[in-house]
């Protein structure tokens, strides 16, 4: 059973750390490998450069938007292909375990199921947006 007390601040916590880790990825591109290299790299992958400065803007936009509560559900699904692409171009080809040469695909997968629980719980205590009717009120900021 879910406690009706607690699941607000799981699902903030779960949002926070989500977001966090979004900017972090978006950073590594911009401050590690800059936006120029990231374009380059996804070009080596055969896909198109400006895909790069698209994903820096997903990642850095659907991050803020966690860390805030704002369209938590649909962000947090709109995120999953993102990941889906890292895991296809890139990590797929390296196994599932995420300390193989080339990093496998298992941390994105976590991360993936991650964002589902997410997109399901909603968006937890403290979020900018309340939430809609449709939201569960156990699960709703207004009763955390």
């Amino acid at each position: 059973m879910i406690d009706s007390r607690t699941a607000p601040y799981a699902a903030l916590i779960l949002r926070i750390t989500l977001g966090i880790l979004f900017l972090a990825h978006a950073g590594l591109k911009v401050f590690v490998f800059t936006p120029a290299g990231a374009a380059q790299f996804f070009g080596s992958l055969g896909l198109p450069p400006a895909l790069a400065y698209l994903t820096i803007a997903a990642e850095t936009v659907g991050g803020i938007a966690l860390i805030l509560g704002f369209f938590t559900r649909w962000v947090s699904l709109a995120l999953i292909p993102v990941l889906l692409g890292a895991i296809v171009f890139v990590h797929g080809p390296a196994g599932f375990f995420f300390n193989n040469p080339n990093g496998g695909w298992e941390y994105l997968a976590f991360w993936i199921a991650a964002l589902v629980v997410q997109a399901l719980l909603g968006n937890g205590a403290l979020a900018l947006q309340a939430g809609s009717a449709n939201t569960a009120p156990a699960l709703s900021a207004r009763s955390a």
